[in-house]
């Protein structure tokens, strides 16, 4: 069932979407050669905890973690770990955040050291895929929309969308309907309405959008080994237009 929140509700997810903008713009300077994605969970728990909130993924279905970093060709859901990072690495930080009861979720991108023009391509278009899938978020247009928006641009850059993780619903819990597929066809799918609060998340690759599974259970990559990058924000669907809920000072 899809849940509509009051607008005192997603003032209050905004709060603990502010928060986690500001653990993403910390990271900026924190990310760097030499850090370990272990370091990058510590230092993240610990400003969540420190600012009030608590760090919404420890313990979701069996998670053990407050982020998920996926390195390269992680596509998502990569476990802190102490090996450490190195220039040119492209590192995807996602985390969910719960501040008084209200959830919030974002996941950025980032490259260690020097980048490469691969990187930056790759990166350059998964932001505005996600921008662009921000746009399609407004009352009356459906989900499709969305997908629609950002699977035309990113395949028109040469790159693929995966399919078998997309975004959804959000709040109470961190999963809720709908599912928001970041691909597919306009006009199809549950239509906007507001109130509804959704992620938009595109995972874009360089080579196939096909995965694979690691050992692990949790952490998937890409099938050729290409890098993959992901952009998330969660966003509220208004009668003024889409409201960005983990807007960062860019």
């Amino acid at each position: 069932m899809i849940t509509l929140k009051s607008a005192r509700e997603i003032d209050e997810m905004e709060k603990s979407g502010q928060l986690l903008a500001s653990v993403h713009e910390a990271l900026r300077d924190f990310i760097k050669p030499g850090v370990t994605s272990w370091d990058i969970e510590v230092f993240v728990r610990d400003m969540i905890e420190k600012n009030g909130g608590i760090a919404a993924q420890i313990g979701y279905e069996g998670y053990e973690y407050a982020t998920c970093c996926s390195i390269n060709d992680e596509i998502c859901h990569g476990f802190p770990r102490k090996t450490p990072l190195k220039d040119g690495d492209l590192i995807k930080v996602d985390m969910c955040i719960d501040l008084k009861g209200a959830m919030s979720d974002s996941c950025w991108a980032y490259v260690v050291g020097e980048s490469t023009p691969e990187i930056d391509k790759l990166m350059e278009v998964t932001k505005k895929a996600l921008y662009l899938g921000i746009e399609q978020a407004t009352v009356g247009n459906r989900i499709g929309d969305i997908g629609h928006a950002i699977q035309t641009y990113v395949e028109g850059e040469d790159l693929s969308v995966v399919r078998d993780f997309i975004g959804h619903g959000i709040g109470p819990t961190i999963h809720e309907a709908p599912s928001v597929p970041h691909y597919g066809q306009a006009g199809k799918g549950p239509r906007l309405k507001e109130g509804m609060v959704i992620t938009i998340e595109p995972m874009v690759n360089t080579g196939t959008w096909q995965m694979k599974m690691d050992n692990n259970g949790w952490t998937a990559r890409t099938k050729d080994g290409g890098l993959s990058c992901q952009y998330e924000h969660t966003i509220a669907i208004t009668e003024d237009g889409p409201r960005i809920l983990t807007l960062q000072d860019e």
